[in-house]
């Protein structure tokens, strides 16, 4: 295993870094040609995958890991506007029932890994919540998981199911997703003062949760803050993209540093085992999908677009260029984020707790 890694010990830490930011950009720029989700973070986080293997010796501050959830915090914040909070209330018994029902169906998924030893229990769990992958993976290493298994997990779910969903939207009315990827249009023109109060709450909020030590508080905090003075009209939360691919890349470093020989192997061994969980995830959320469109008489391409397990800002770009009903869509795919973190971190520990007593159970007896 050693030989089929190129060395960098020899050569000076400076230069690893060269490499790291060099393939960083390669990766990112290759991935949004194709309009690949997250494409910065993914090209960030393959390229430190590489460098750690290769006995690199760069490594991210924790200061700067703790801000960069506060800057996505804040973004996943700037998508509770006033409209989806009054649909969510609206409609919130289908909202949660169907919401639970996919949750529950992604736990059951998560404790068969578990349960199978293909991947540790917490871990398992983490990797197999149905959305927010950002948020998951980053909360996740704050309860004991392991960070760059669920990363894997989730980002894989983000990628096939947004393609997946981009295929079912071009051939059902010829959506498509836009021409311009994350590199476009980032010099944007942006309120000062708006960023200003942004910046002051994703990294002054994130840092205090920090030293608190509140669990997934750096991501948490910034998120309910934000969301609560947004909806309330007493705050323009502003995120230009100049600010955004610092936080992501600086996410995707901190991740994929992480990794070494060993783990990627674990992560290559359990890869089938992940894939087929993740079709499974696919084909559960297209039949809460037909049952919704059935019973609530929506027309099944909104259905599917809101129960779709892909990430917010992915499924968020495909419905606006398709012909659904965008409100109804967001506010399913925001609800489910909000109940996906709130009810995340013990239902992690329930399901690993359940694993951890029926394997003592079996070694009793």
């Amino acid at each position: 295993m050693r030989n089929r890694f190129p060395s960098l010990q020899r050569h000076p830490p400076a230069l690893h870094w060269i490499v790291l930011f060099a393939l960083s950009m390669a990766f990112a720029l290759a991935f949004d040609a194709v309009r690949l989700p997250a494409s910065l973070l993914l090209g960030a986080m393959l390229a430190a995958i590489l460098v750690a293997v290769a006995d690199g010796s760069p490594r991210v501050a924790r200061e700067p890991f703790v801000v960069a959830q506060g800057i996505v915090g804040c973004l996943v914040a700037r998508g509770m506007t006033p409209e989806i909070m009054v649909s969510l209330r609206d409609n919130w018994p289908l909202f949660v029932s169907v919401t639970l029902s996919i949750i529950l169906a992604c736990a059951g998924m998560g404790w068969i890994l578990a349960r199978r030893k293909i991947l540790p229990g917490t871990t398992a769990i983490w990797g197999c919540s149905p959305g927010g992958a950002w948020v998951m993976t980053v909360m996740s290493d704050d309860y004991g998981a392991d960070m760059r298994l669920v990363a894997v997990m989730q980002y894989l779910r983000v990628i096939l199911v947004t393609l997946v969903a981009t295929v079912v939207s071009h051939f059902w009315i010829g959506g498509a997703l836009p021409e311009h990827g994350a590199f476009s249009n980032w010099l944007v023109g942006v309120s000062w003062v708006d960023l200003a109060a942004t910046l002051l709450l994703a990294g002054g909020v994130s840092l205090l949760a920090n030293a608190l030590g509140i669990p997934g508080g750096p991501l948490l905090a910034p998120l309910i803050v934000g969301g609560i003075l947004q909806v309330k009209g007493l705050m323009i939360i502003t995120l230009p993209p100049w600010v955004l691919i610092p936080a992501y890349i600086t996410l995707g470093w901190s991740i994929g540093l992480r990794f070494n020989r060993q783990s990627l192997s674990q992560t290559a061994q359990a890869l089938p085992s992940i894939i087929a969980s993740i079709v499974c995830l696919i084909l559960v959320c297209a039949g809460v999908a037909l049952i919704l469109a059935r019973t609530t008489g929506i027309d099944p391409l909104t259905a599917y677009l809101a129960t779709s397990p892909g990430g917010l800002d992915a499924v968020a770009i495909i419905a606006a260029t398709s012909n659904v009903n965008i409100p109804f869509v967001m506010a399913f795919q925001t609800a489910r984020l909000l109940l996906v973190i709130t009810t995340g971190p013990a239902l992690a520990r329930f399901m690993a707790g359940r694993v951890r007593r029926q394997r003592v159970q079996r070694t009793t007896i």
